[in-house]
C-alpha cells in the first residue's frame, strides 16, 4: 500500500494481526482520508476524536436484510426525475467527456441529498490526479457541501494496491451511516474504470495470466465483492453514482464493469448545443424504473411523449440546417417549437452554481412536473 523504496531483505516488519480499519461516523464528515483512514486535511489546532473504526473488508448484507421494494430516488433535478429516474439503492453510471458538468452534478446531488433526504454523501477518488482532487475539495468548500461529505482519495501516484482499496474504505464509511445511523447515503466512485485498472496492475505484479482485453482474471470477483455491498437494507439505502470519462460505446470495456449498473449506460452527459444545463442527454440515457409499476401511468406516458418529441426534433435538425425551419410542415414546426420549450424547461439552476451564475436555484422534482 506504500512505496517500497529503501526496503531490503532482512528488514524487520511487524504484523498488526488485523485488517485495515478506518474511522466511521460523524467524525468523517468534512474530512479527507487516505485508504488507511488517516485524515489529510486536519487543521493544526483541530482536535479529532475517533470513537469507532470498522475494517474495510466486510461481508455484504444478509439476504433477509435486503429491501425488496423498488423505489424511485427523487433528486429534485427535473430532467433526471422525469426522464431517467434513479433507483433508490441503485447503481448509476454517469458517462461523459471532460468539461460537460459531471462535477457540478455531483456537488448538486450532495446538496440535495442532505437537504431533501437528511442523508449524507461519501466520495471515493480512485486514481484522481492530485490537481483534480485538490480542485474538487476547493470547489466543494466554496459550494458549501464539504461539511456534508466524507472524502477518500487514492491519487494516481499511489501504489495500485492503495487505489484498489480506496472504494472499500469509502464504502465502509457509507455502510456505517446506513446501518448504524439509519441514513440514506449517496456514494460516488470517481472513477470505477481506474479501480479496474488498479486491479489489473496488482494482478500483473502477482504474475497472473490476463484475460479478455488484458484485464485481470478475477475481475468479476473483485467487482462483485464491491458492488454487492452497495444496496438497500430495510428502510435505508446506499445509492451509488459512478462518473466516468470513458465511454463504454467507444472504449474496450470488460463486461463486469457494466454488468452491475442498473442500465448501461444508464446516464449520459454531453455538452449541450445551446448551453442548457444540466447537460443530460435524455435520448441516450435510460432507467429501468421508467415503468408504470414504479412511477405511475401518467408519469410514464408523459416521459415517453417528451422523448418522442425530442427524438423527432433531433431527426429534423439536418433538414432545418439545409433548408431552414420555414420550409417544414406545420406539424413539424409545432414539434420543433415544443421541443425547444421542453429543452428550456428541463434546464435548471443549481444550488452549487448560484454564486457563479448569480441566478437563484430551483428545486422541483420531475415526478411532479408532469401533472
Amino acid at each position: 500500500l506504500k512505496p517500497t523504496d529503501g526496503l531490503v531483505r532482512g528488514t524487520l516488519v511487524s504484523d498488526t494481526g488485523a485488517p485495515i480499519s478506518v474511522p466511521v461516523g460523524d467524525v468523517t464528515k468534512g474530512h479527507v482520508f487516505d485508504v488507511s483512514g488517516n485524515i489529510l486535511n486536519k487543521k493544526p489546532d483541530e482536535t479529532i476524536t475517533v470513537t469507532e473504526r470498522w475494517p474495510i473488508h466486510r461481508n455484504p448484507p444478509a439476504f433477509d436484510q435486503l429491501e425488496s421494494k423498488t423505489q424511485m430516488f427523487e433528486t429534485g433535478i427535473k430532467v433526471i426525475d422525469l426522464l431517467t429516474p434513479y433507483v433508490q439503492g441503485g447503481k448509476i453510471g454517469l458517462f461523459g467527456g471532460a468539461g460537460v458538468g459531471k462535477t457540478v452534478l455531483i456537488q448538486e446531488m450532495i446538496q440535495r441529498v442532505a437537504q431533501n433526504h437528511g442523508g449524507v454523501s461519501v466520495f471515493a477518488g480512485v486514481g484522481e490526479r492530485t490537481r483534480e482532487g485538490n480542485d474538487l475539495i476547493g470547489e466543494m468548500g466554496e459550494a458549501g457541501v464539504l461539511e456534508k461529505t466524507a472524502l477518500v482519495f487514492g491519487q494516481m501516484d499511489e501504489q495500485p494496491g492503495t487505489r484498489l482499496r480506496v472504494p472499500l474504505t469509502a464504502l465502509t464509511m457509507a455502510e456505517y451511516f446506513r446501518d448504524v445511523q439509519n441514513q440514506d447515503v449517496l456514494l460516488f466512485i470517481d472513477n470505477i474504470f481506474r479501480f479496474t485498472q488498479a486491479g489489473s496492475e496488482v494482478s500483473t505484479l502477482l504474475g497472473r495470466m490476463p484475460s479478455a482485453v488484458g484485464y485481470q482474471p478475477n475481475l468479476a470477483d473483485e467487482m462483485g465483492s464491491l458492488q454487492e455491498r452497495i444496496t438497500s437494507t430495510r428502510g435505508h439505502s446506499i445509492t451509488s453514482l459512478k462518473p466516468s470519462t470513458c465511454l463504454p460505446m467507444i472504449t474496450p470495456t470488460p463486461p463486469p464493469r457494466l454488468r452491475h449498473l442498473d442500465e448501461p449506460p444508464s446516464f449520459l452527459v454531453t455538452l449541450p448545443p445551446r448551453a442548457i444545463y444540466p447537460a443530460v442527454d435524455p435520448l441516450s440515457s435510460t432507467s429501468r424504473i421508467l415503468d408504470p409499476r414504479y412511477v405511475g401511468q401518467a408519469h410514464y406516458e408523459c416521459a415517453n411523449r417528451v422523448k418522442a418529441i425530442l427524438q423527432r426534433n433531433k431527426e429534423l435538425q439536418d433538414i432545418i440546417a439545409l433548408i431552414g425551419i420555414d420550409e417544414l410542415g406545420e406539424e413539424d414546426k409545432t414539434t420543433v417549437n415544443r421541443a425547444r420549450k421542453i429543452e428550456q424547461f428541463l434546464g435548471q439552476n443549481f444550488y452549487v452554481a448560484e454564486k457563479f451564475t448569480g441566478v437563484s436555484r430551483l428545486l422541483r422534482a420531475g415526478r411532479r412536473d408532469h401533472r
